[in-house]
């Protein structure tokens, strides 16, 4: 039977580790086995934030829309309410852009609600 060497292979790896290392601080960035590591946390840390990012954005949007409908005289859960009621089917991302960016286009949805 033949021998395998798996020099090529085992550096490549190394390589490819080091490569997505590279910015960490200290040994994490230089030290195979703790570079390994910090790859194994990073991905977790990743793949729990972008779940995490939905519901910070949403909250940003509710403050937003809040800010908005109180300059205009109405709380956020008030103006929320009249929206479903009237059957206007715009979600909390648009009203927040129309909030921030857009003020006189939120004044008259605001209107149209009252």
């Amino acid at each position: 039977m033949t021998r395998v060497k798996k020099g090529v292979h085992a550096l490549k790896r190394r390589r490819s580790v080091l490569k997505q290392t590279k910015g960490f601080r200290h040994g994490r960035s230089t030290k195979e086995r703790q570079a390994k590591d910090a790859l194994l946390h990073a991905g977790a840390y990743a793949f729990a934030h972008r779940r995490d990012k939905k519901s910070h954005n949403r909250k940003l949007w509710n403050i937003k829309i809040n800010a908005g409908s109180r300059e205009l005289g109405m709380s956020y859960s008030r103006f929320i309410d009249a929206l479903k009621k009237k059957n206007i089917l715009l979600d909390r991302k648009i009203l927040a852009d129309f909030a921030e960016h857009h003020p006189r286009t939120f004044a008259k949805v605001l209107e149209a609600v009252k």
